[in-house]
Protein backbone atom coordinates (compact mmCIF):
# COMPACT_ATOMS: atom_id res chain seq x y z
CA UNK A 1 0.00 0.00 0.00
CA UNK A 2 1.34 3.51 -1.23
CA UNK A 3 0.53 7.24 0.72
CA UNK A 4 1.25 9.99 -0.81
CA UNK A 5 3.06 11.64 1.78
CA UNK A 6 3.23 15.68 1.85
CA UNK A 7 6.29 15.76 3.28
CA UNK A 8 8.32 14.26 0.60
CA UNK A 9 5.89 14.77 -2.39
CA UNK A 10 5.93 11.98 -3.73
CA UNK A 11 4.03 8.30 -2.98
CA UNK A 12 5.45 5.93 -0.61
CA UNK A 13 5.16 2.39 0.40
CA UNK A 14 3.27 2.54 3.82
CA UNK A 15 5.70 0.91 6.68
CA UNK A 16 4.07 1.47 10.04
CA UNK A 17 6.17 1.94 12.98
CA UNK A 18 5.23 -1.24 14.77
CA UNK A 19 4.21 -4.04 12.90
CA UNK A 20 0.27 -4.74 12.65
CA UNK A 21 -0.87 -1.25 14.42
CA UNK A 22 -0.97 2.18 13.06
CA UNK A 23 -1.08 5.42 15.19
CA UNK A 24 -3.22 7.95 13.35
CA UNK A 25 -3.84 11.72 14.00
CA UNK A 26 -6.62 13.45 12.29
CA UNK A 27 -7.09 17.29 13.39
CA UNK A 28 -10.60 17.40 14.80
CA UNK A 29 -13.07 21.00 14.49
CA UNK A 30 -13.00 23.92 17.06
CA UNK A 31 -16.78 23.64 18.35
CA UNK A 32 -18.33 27.42 17.82
CA UNK A 33 -20.89 26.14 15.71
CA UNK A 34 -22.74 23.44 13.33
CA UNK A 35 -19.97 21.67 11.01
CA UNK A 36 -20.17 22.88 8.08
CA UNK A 37 -19.15 20.51 4.54
CA UNK A 38 -15.72 21.12 4.52
CA UNK A 39 -15.10 20.22 8.08
CA UNK A 40 -16.78 16.61 6.97
CA UNK A 41 -14.32 16.28 3.85
CA UNK A 42 -11.65 15.54 6.41
CA UNK A 43 -13.91 13.19 8.40
CA UNK A 44 -15.14 10.72 5.71
CA UNK A 45 -12.22 10.43 3.34
CA UNK A 46 -9.39 10.09 7.07
CA UNK A 47 -12.45 7.43 8.19
CA UNK A 48 -12.47 5.45 5.11
CA UNK A 49 -8.83 5.59 5.18
CA UNK A 50 -9.29 4.04 8.62
CA UNK A 51 -11.54 1.34 7.68
CA UNK A 52 -9.12 0.32 4.87
CA UNK A 53 -6.51 -0.11 7.35
CA UNK A 54 -8.80 -2.55 9.59
CA UNK A 55 -9.94 -3.99 6.62
CA UNK A 56 -6.15 -4.82 6.07
CA UNK A 57 -5.79 -6.58 9.67
CA UNK A 58 -4.19 -3.12 11.37
CA UNK A 59 -4.76 -2.57 15.15
CA UNK A 60 -6.01 1.34 14.28
CA UNK A 61 -5.28 3.94 17.27
CA UNK A 62 -7.12 6.76 15.48
CA UNK A 63 -7.19 9.98 17.53
CA UNK A 64 -9.22 13.11 16.44
CA UNK A 65 -9.31 16.10 19.12
CA UNK A 66 -12.22 18.90 19.50
CA UNK A 67 -10.76 22.42 19.78
CA UNK A 68 -13.04 23.50 22.79
CA UNK A 69 -11.11 26.94 23.42
CA UNK A 70 -10.60 29.24 20.87
CA UNK A 71 -11.66 32.86 20.52
CA UNK A 72 -14.71 32.39 18.18
CA UNK A 73 -15.82 30.09 21.00
CA UNK A 74 -15.20 32.84 23.82
CA UNK A 75 -16.92 35.22 21.27
CA UNK A 76 -20.11 32.94 21.13
CA UNK A 77 -20.13 32.50 24.79
CA UNK A 78 -19.92 36.43 25.39
CA UNK A 79 -22.84 36.66 23.01
CA UNK A 80 -25.11 34.39 24.90
CA UNK A 81 -23.80 35.41 28.24
CA UNK A 82 -22.87 31.71 28.95
CA UNK A 83 -19.50 30.20 30.08
CA UNK A 84 -17.21 29.17 27.10
CA UNK A 85 -18.03 25.65 28.00
CA UNK A 86 -21.35 25.50 27.37
CA UNK A 87 -20.70 26.49 23.96
CA UNK A 88 -18.16 23.62 23.20
CA UNK A 89 -19.99 20.91 24.51
CA UNK A 90 -23.15 21.65 22.78
CA UNK A 91 -21.48 21.40 19.50
CA UNK A 92 -19.63 18.27 20.41
CA UNK A 93 -23.27 16.50 20.41
CA UNK A 94 -24.32 18.64 17.99
CA UNK A 95 -21.16 17.38 15.75
CA UNK A 96 -21.06 13.79 17.04
CA UNK A 97 -24.85 13.72 15.78
CA UNK A 98 -23.80 15.10 12.28
CA UNK A 99 -20.77 12.62 12.21
CA UNK A 100 -22.98 9.78 13.35
CA UNK A 101 -25.41 10.82 10.27
CA UNK A 102 -22.53 10.56 7.94
CA UNK A 103 -21.70 7.06 9.39
CA UNK A 104 -17.99 8.27 11.02
CA UNK A 105 -17.06 5.89 13.19
CA UNK A 106 -16.21 7.42 16.83
CA UNK A 107 -12.60 8.02 17.43
CA UNK A 108 -10.40 5.28 19.01
CA UNK A 109 -9.65 8.37 21.49
CA UNK A 110 -11.68 12.02 21.13
CA UNK A 111 -9.84 14.19 23.63
CA UNK A 112 -10.66 17.58 24.48
CA UNK A 113 -7.89 20.40 24.42
CA UNK A 114 -9.23 21.95 27.81
CA UNK A 115 -8.28 18.59 29.60
CA UNK A 116 -4.63 18.44 28.30
CA UNK A 117 -3.54 22.01 29.63
CA UNK A 118 -1.75 20.38 31.95
CA UNK A 119 0.20 18.73 29.61
CA UNK A 120 0.54 21.76 27.60
CA UNK A 121 2.43 23.60 30.48
CA UNK A 122 4.85 20.59 30.28
CA UNK A 123 5.67 20.57 26.35
CA UNK A 124 6.14 24.36 26.73
CA UNK A 125 8.00 24.36 29.60
CA UNK A 126 10.28 21.78 27.83
CA UNK A 127 10.57 24.05 25.10
CA UNK A 128 11.57 27.16 27.29
CA UNK A 129 14.64 24.70 29.50
CA UNK A 130 15.75 23.70 25.81
CA UNK A 131 16.04 27.33 24.39
CA UNK A 132 13.24 26.75 21.46
CA UNK A 133 10.59 29.24 23.52
CA UNK A 134 10.85 31.97 26.05
CA UNK A 135 8.60 33.98 28.02
CA UNK A 136 7.66 37.70 27.04
CA UNK A 137 7.01 40.49 29.74
CA UNK A 138 3.78 40.32 29.64
CA UNK A 139 3.63 36.47 30.14
CA UNK A 140 2.82 35.45 26.66
CA UNK A 141 5.36 32.34 25.45
CA UNK A 142 6.88 32.25 21.99
CA UNK A 143 8.31 29.53 19.71
CA UNK A 144 11.79 30.63 18.50
CA UNK A 145 10.82 29.94 15.16
CA UNK A 146 14.38 29.98 13.78
CA UNK A 147 16.10 28.17 16.37
CA UNK A 148 14.47 24.57 14.80
CA UNK A 149 16.74 24.23 11.72
CA UNK A 150 13.97 22.04 9.35
CA UNK A 151 11.04 24.95 10.15
CA UNK A 152 9.27 24.82 6.57
CA UNK A 153 10.20 21.29 5.74
CA UNK A 154 6.46 20.22 5.37
CA UNK A 155 4.94 23.67 3.27
CA UNK A 156 8.45 23.90 1.77
CA UNK A 157 8.25 27.35 2.90
CA UNK A 158 11.60 29.34 3.24
CA UNK A 159 12.23 31.38 6.34
CA UNK A 160 14.07 34.24 4.47
CA UNK A 161 11.27 34.42 2.04
CA UNK A 162 8.98 34.39 5.27
CA UNK A 163 10.27 36.91 6.70
CA UNK A 164 10.38 39.07 3.59
CA UNK A 165 6.61 39.16 4.32
CA UNK A 166 4.87 36.54 4.27
CA UNK A 167 1.50 37.80 6.11
CA UNK A 168 0.11 33.69 7.29
CA UNK A 169 3.25 33.98 9.86
CA UNK A 170 4.92 37.13 10.53
CA UNK A 171 2.92 39.08 13.15
CA UNK A 172 4.38 42.39 14.14
CA UNK A 173 5.22 42.76 18.02
CA UNK A 174 7.96 44.77 20.15
CA UNK A 175 7.74 41.83 22.66
CA UNK A 176 9.00 39.17 19.89
CA UNK A 177 12.31 38.59 19.31
CA UNK A 178 11.51 38.06 15.91
CA UNK A 179 8.37 38.67 13.65
CA UNK A 180 8.20 34.86 12.53
CA UNK A 181 7.67 33.83 16.33
CA UNK A 182 4.62 31.84 17.28
CA UNK A 183 2.34 32.15 20.32
CA UNK A 184 2.47 29.06 22.75
CA UNK A 185 0.63 30.15 25.53
CA UNK A 186 -0.84 33.61 25.84
CA UNK A 187 -2.37 36.15 28.78
CA UNK A 188 -5.96 35.93 29.47
CA UNK A 189 -7.98 38.86 28.60
CA UNK A 190 -11.21 40.67 30.18
CA UNK A 191 -13.90 37.96 30.06
CA UNK A 192 -11.86 34.98 29.06
CA UNK A 193 -11.65 31.79 29.82
CA UNK A 194 -8.26 31.09 32.02
CA UNK A 195 -5.67 28.58 33.65
CA UNK A 196 -2.35 29.36 35.87
CA UNK A 197 0.83 28.73 34.74
CA UNK A 198 4.09 29.87 35.52
CA UNK A 199 3.99 32.67 33.11
CA UNK A 200 0.71 33.74 33.62
CA UNK A 201 -3.22 33.55 33.91
CA UNK A 202 -4.12 32.37 30.08
CA UNK A 203 -4.61 29.74 27.88
CA UNK A 204 -2.85 27.70 25.30
CA UNK A 205 -2.15 28.87 21.44
CA UNK A 206 -3.96 26.43 18.88
CA UNK A 207 -1.06 24.83 17.52
CA UNK A 208 0.56 23.62 20.92
CA UNK A 209 -2.93 21.35 22.09
CA UNK A 210 -2.98 19.15 18.73
CA UNK A 211 0.93 18.18 20.20
CA UNK A 212 0.09 17.43 22.94
CA UNK A 213 -2.89 15.66 22.70
CA UNK A 214 -1.33 13.54 19.51
CA UNK A 215 2.17 12.89 22.48
CA UNK A 216 -0.57 11.74 25.02
CA UNK A 217 -2.59 9.37 23.11
CA UNK A 218 -0.40 8.02 20.59
CA UNK A 219 3.30 8.88 21.34
CA UNK A 220 6.07 11.03 20.85
CA UNK A 221 6.21 9.52 16.95
CA UNK A 222 3.32 8.31 15.24
CA UNK A 223 2.30 6.96 11.53
CA UNK A 224 0.09 9.08 10.21
CA UNK A 225 -1.36 12.80 10.77
CA UNK A 226 -3.86 14.07 8.73
CA UNK A 227 -6.06 17.16 8.06
CA UNK A 228 -6.84 19.63 5.00
CA UNK A 229 -4.52 20.97 3.34
CA UNK A 230 -5.86 24.52 4.43
CA UNK A 231 -4.00 22.75 7.66
CA UNK A 232 -0.21 22.12 6.46
CA UNK A 233 0.99 25.60 6.78
CA UNK A 234 1.23 27.42 9.67
CA UNK A 235 -0.60 24.60 11.85
CA UNK A 236 0.76 21.00 10.90
CA UNK A 237 4.53 22.69 10.16
CA UNK A 238 3.98 24.50 14.12
CA UNK A 239 3.48 20.93 15.40
CA UNK A 240 6.10 19.67 13.55
CA UNK A 241 8.52 22.23 15.10
CA UNK A 242 7.05 21.79 18.63
CA UNK A 243 6.72 18.74 18.93
CA UNK A 244 10.40 17.45 17.33
CA UNK A 245 12.29 20.15 19.93
CA UNK A 246 10.27 19.17 22.75
CA UNK A 247 10.54 15.23 22.17
CA UNK A 248 13.64 14.46 19.81
CA UNK A 249 12.79 12.57 17.71
CA UNK A 250 10.68 12.73 14.22
CA UNK A 251 7.06 13.55 14.67
CA UNK A 252 5.17 11.46 12.05
CA UNK A 253 6.45 9.38 9.76
CA UNK A 254 3.29 9.81 7.10
CA UNK A 255 1.22 13.46 6.56
CA UNK A 256 -1.59 13.11 4.05
CA UNK A 257 -4.13 16.33 3.45
CA UNK A 258 -7.19 16.62 1.88
CA UNK A 259 -8.16 19.30 -0.84
CA UNK A 260 -10.34 21.99 -1.00
CA UNK A 261 -14.37 21.56 -1.29
CA UNK A 262 -15.61 24.41 -3.97
CA UNK A 263 -19.44 24.96 -3.85
CA UNK A 264 -20.33 25.51 -7.54
CA UNK A 265 -16.47 26.32 -8.29
CA UNK A 266 -16.18 29.32 -5.74
CA UNK A 267 -14.96 28.55 -2.58
CA UNK A 268 -17.62 28.49 0.41
CA UNK A 269 -17.99 31.66 2.32
CA UNK A 270 -21.05 32.72 4.28
CA UNK A 271 -20.52 35.99 2.48
CA UNK A 272 -21.15 34.72 -0.94
CA UNK A 273 -24.14 32.92 0.31
CA UNK A 274 -22.96 29.71 -0.64
CA UNK A 275 -22.04 28.82 3.32
CA UNK A 276 -23.81 25.13 3.85
CA UNK A 277 -23.52 22.95 7.22
CA UNK A 278 -23.67 19.65 7.37
CA UNK A 279 -27.13 19.61 8.92
CA UNK A 280 -28.43 22.07 5.78
CA UNK A 281 -27.36 18.93 3.67
CA UNK A 282 -29.45 17.27 6.15
CA UNK A 283 -32.52 18.59 5.14
CA UNK A 284 -32.13 17.72 1.43
CA UNK A 285 -30.75 14.32 1.51
CA UNK A 286 -29.82 10.84 3.58
CA UNK A 287 -25.83 11.75 5.14
CA UNK A 288 -25.01 8.56 2.84
CA UNK A 289 -25.17 10.35 -0.43
CA UNK A 290 -22.91 13.59 1.16
CA UNK A 291 -20.75 10.55 1.84
CA UNK A 292 -20.73 8.80 -1.27
CA UNK A 293 -20.54 12.13 -2.74
CA UNK A 294 -17.00 12.99 -1.20
CA UNK A 295 -15.67 9.55 -2.33
CA UNK A 296 -16.50 9.69 -5.71
CA UNK A 297 -12.93 12.19 -6.01
CA UNK A 298 -9.55 11.34 -5.14
CA UNK A 299 -8.95 12.67 -1.20
CA UNK A 300 -6.42 15.20 -2.56
CA UNK A 301 -7.80 16.34 -5.61
CA UNK A 302 -9.76 19.64 -5.38
CA UNK A 303 -13.89 18.77 -5.03
CA UNK A 304 -16.97 21.13 -6.47
CA UNK A 305 -20.07 20.73 -4.62
CA UNK A 306 -23.16 21.29 -6.79
CA UNK A 307 -27.23 20.19 -6.62
CA UNK A 308 -26.38 18.56 -10.15
CA UNK A 309 -23.29 16.27 -8.42
CA UNK A 310 -25.26 15.14 -5.58
CA UNK A 311 -28.28 14.63 -7.48
CA UNK A 312 -25.39 12.08 -9.47
CA UNK A 313 -24.34 10.75 -6.22
CA UNK A 314 -27.91 9.67 -4.90
CA UNK A 315 -29.00 7.99 -7.80
CA UNK A 316 -25.25 6.01 -8.00
CA UNK A 317 -25.79 5.41 -4.22
CA UNK A 318 -29.21 3.98 -4.78
CA UNK A 319 -27.98 1.70 -7.54
CA UNK A 320 -26.04 0.12 -5.21
CA UNK A 321 -28.21 0.10 -2.44
CA UNK A 322 -30.72 -1.83 -4.86
CA UNK A 323 -28.45 -4.12 -5.41
CA UNK A 324 -28.31 -5.44 -2.35
CA UNK A 325 -31.87 -5.28 -1.78
CA UNK A 326 -32.51 -7.56 -4.71
CA UNK A 327 -30.05 -10.14 -3.38
CA UNK A 328 -31.87 -9.93 -0.18
CA UNK A 329 -35.02 -10.37 -1.96
CA UNK A 330 -33.59 -13.08 -3.84
CA UNK A 331 -32.02 -14.97 -1.22
CA UNK A 332 -34.81 -15.42 0.72
CA UNK A 333 -36.85 -17.05 -1.85
CA UNK A 334 -34.32 -19.37 -3.10
CA UNK A 335 -34.84 -22.87 -3.16
CA UNK A 336 -31.33 -24.94 -3.21
CA UNK A 337 -29.35 -24.08 -0.26
CA UNK A 338 -25.42 -25.14 -2.18
CA UNK A 339 -23.86 -23.78 -4.55
CA UNK A 340 -23.46 -25.44 -7.77
CA UNK A 341 -20.21 -26.23 -10.14
CA UNK A 342 -21.24 -23.15 -12.11
CA UNK A 343 -22.14 -20.72 -9.35
CA UNK A 344 -18.34 -21.74 -7.89
CA UNK A 345 -16.95 -20.78 -11.06
CA UNK A 346 -19.08 -17.31 -11.03
CA UNK A 347 -18.31 -16.74 -7.26
CA UNK A 348 -14.35 -16.38 -8.33
CA UNK A 349 -14.80 -14.80 -11.29
CA UNK A 350 -16.63 -11.68 -8.76
CA UNK A 351 -12.97 -12.02 -6.53
CA UNK A 352 -11.47 -9.55 -10.05
CA UNK A 353 -13.73 -6.63 -8.32
CA UNK A 354 -12.34 -7.37 -5.11
CA UNK A 355 -9.05 -7.28 -6.46
CA UNK A 356 -9.71 -3.62 -8.57
CA UNK A 357 -10.95 -2.59 -5.47
CA UNK A 358 -8.09 -2.78 -3.27
CA UNK A 359 -5.73 -1.86 -5.85
CA UNK A 360 -7.72 1.15 -5.87
CA UNK A 361 -7.21 1.39 -1.95
CA UNK A 362 -3.57 0.55 -2.24
CA UNK A 363 -2.80 3.40 -4.39
CA UNK A 364 -3.06 6.53 -2.12
CA UNK A 365 -6.61 5.55 -0.80
CA UNK A 366 -8.40 6.27 -4.55
CA UNK A 367 -11.95 6.18 -3.27
CA UNK A 368 -13.14 7.22 -6.86
CA UNK A 369 -11.52 4.18 -8.91
CA UNK A 370 -13.01 1.83 -5.67
CA UNK A 371 -16.45 3.04 -5.97
CA UNK A 372 -16.04 2.41 -9.62
CA UNK A 373 -15.30 -0.85 -8.90
CA UNK A 374 -18.04 -1.13 -6.52
CA UNK A 375 -20.09 -0.31 -9.43
CA UNK A 376 -18.60 -3.14 -11.40
CA UNK A 377 -19.53 -5.58 -9.07
CA UNK A 378 -22.99 -4.30 -8.69
CA UNK A 379 -23.70 -4.76 -12.36
CA UNK A 380 -21.95 -8.60 -12.44
CA UNK A 381 -24.78 -9.34 -9.55
CA UNK A 382 -27.17 -7.79 -11.67
CA UNK A 383 -26.37 -9.94 -14.37
CA UNK A 384 -25.32 -13.08 -12.90
CA UNK A 385 -27.98 -13.39 -9.80
CA UNK A 386 -31.43 -14.06 -9.30
CA UNK A 387 -34.39 -15.97 -7.59
CA UNK A 388 -33.12 -19.46 -9.32
CA UNK A 389 -29.83 -19.48 -7.23
CA UNK A 390 -29.00 -21.10 -4.62
CA UNK A 391 -28.85 -19.44 -1.37
CA UNK A 392 -25.53 -19.72 -0.30
CA UNK A 393 -24.21 -18.18 -3.73
CA UNK A 394 -26.15 -15.31 -3.29
CA UNK A 395 -25.39 -15.10 0.26
CA UNK A 396 -21.91 -14.67 -0.98
CA UNK A 397 -21.79 -12.33 -3.22
CA UNK A 398 -24.15 -10.39 -0.77
CA UNK A 399 -21.28 -10.66 1.87
CA UNK A 400 -18.73 -9.25 -0.70
CA UNK A 401 -20.89 -6.25 -1.20
CA UNK A 402 -21.73 -5.68 1.99
CA UNK A 403 -18.20 -5.71 2.59
CA UNK A 404 -16.56 -3.59 0.11
CA UNK A 405 -19.45 -1.28 0.77
CA UNK A 406 -18.47 -1.80 4.55
CA UNK A 407 -15.30 -0.20 3.98
CA UNK A 408 -16.40 2.65 1.93
CA UNK A 409 -18.80 3.63 4.79
CA UNK A 410 -21.60 2.80 2.48
CA UNK A 411 -24.77 1.28 4.49
CA UNK A 412 -25.78 -1.25 2.06
CA UNK A 413 -29.41 -2.18 4.20
CA UNK A 414 -31.80 0.10 3.44
CA UNK A 415 -33.68 1.82 6.68
CA UNK A 416 -35.95 -0.67 9.02
CA UNK A 417 -39.71 -0.67 8.44
CA UNK A 418 -41.27 1.95 10.97
CA UNK A 419 -43.36 -0.36 13.13
CA UNK A 420 -47.34 -0.07 13.07
CA UNK A 421 -48.03 1.83 16.27
CA UNK A 422 -45.33 4.94 14.83
CA UNK A 423 -47.05 4.92 11.34
CA UNK A 424 -50.34 4.95 13.04
CA UNK A 425 -49.48 7.80 14.85
CA UNK A 426 -47.73 9.60 11.33
CA UNK A 427 -51.14 9.17 9.91
CA UNK A 428 -52.35 11.24 12.53
CA UNK A 429 -50.50 13.66 12.71
CA UNK A 430 -51.26 14.18 8.97
CA UNK A 431 -55.12 14.05 9.83
CA UNK A 432 -54.55 16.75 12.41
CA UNK A 433 -52.18 18.82 9.49
CA UNK A 434 -55.10 18.61 6.96
CA UNK A 435 -57.74 19.78 9.49
CA UNK A 436 -55.50 22.53 10.33
CA UNK A 437 -54.91 23.76 6.98
CA UNK A 438 -58.91 23.47 5.92
CA UNK A 439 -59.44 25.14 9.40
CA UNK A 440 -56.53 28.00 8.30
CA UNK A 441 -54.69 27.45 11.09
CA UNK A 442 -51.62 27.34 9.36
CA UNK A 443 -49.23 27.78 11.99
CA UNK A 444 -50.58 24.28 13.52
CA UNK A 445 -49.63 22.60 9.97
CA UNK A 446 -46.36 24.14 9.62
CA UNK A 447 -45.71 23.02 13.45
CA UNK A 448 -47.01 19.09 12.68
CA UNK A 449 -44.78 19.49 9.58
CA UNK A 450 -41.98 20.44 11.74
CA UNK A 451 -41.81 17.83 14.31
CA UNK A 452 -42.43 15.28 11.34
CA UNK A 453 -39.32 16.47 10.06
CA UNK A 454 -37.51 16.85 13.43
CA UNK A 455 -38.16 12.64 13.58
CA UNK A 456 -36.79 12.03 9.96
CA UNK A 457 -40.08 12.05 8.88
CA UNK A 458 -40.40 14.22 4.82
CA UNK A 459 -44.09 14.89 3.96
CA UNK A 460 -44.85 15.57 0.08
CA UNK A 461 -48.36 17.41 -1.10
CA UNK A 462 -49.53 15.41 -3.78
CA UNK A 463 -52.59 15.69 -6.54
CA UNK A 464 -53.87 12.30 -4.82
CA UNK A 465 -53.13 13.57 -1.08
CA UNK A 466 -50.20 13.59 1.17
CA UNK A 467 -47.79 11.03 0.90
CA UNK A 468 -44.87 10.65 3.89
CA UNK A 469 -41.22 8.84 3.47
CA UNK A 470 -38.66 8.98 5.61
CA UNK A 471 -35.45 11.61 5.16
Amino acid sequence: MKIFNTMTRQKEEFVPLEEGKVSMYVCGPTVYNLIHIGNARPMIVFDTFRRYLEYKGYKVNFVSNFTDVDDKIIKKANEEGVDASVISKRYIEECKKDMEGMNVKPATSHPLATNEISGMIDMISTLIEKGYAYAAADGTVYYRTRKFAEYGKLSHKNLDDLQAGHRDIRVTGELKEDPLDFVLWKPKKEGEIYWESPWCEGRPGWHIECSVMSKRYLGDEIDIHAGGEDLIFPHHENEIAQSEAANGVPFAKYWMHNGFLNINNQKMSKSLGNFFTVRDIAEKYDLQVLRFFMLSAHYRSPLNFSADLMEAAKNGLTRIKTAGDTLRRQMEVASAQTMTDGEKASWEESAAYVEKFEAAMDDDANTADAVSAVFELVKFVNTNASAANSKEYLEKLYERLQTLCGVLGIILEQEEEIDTETESWIEAMISERTAAKKAKNFARADEIRDELKSRGIILEDTREGVKWKRA
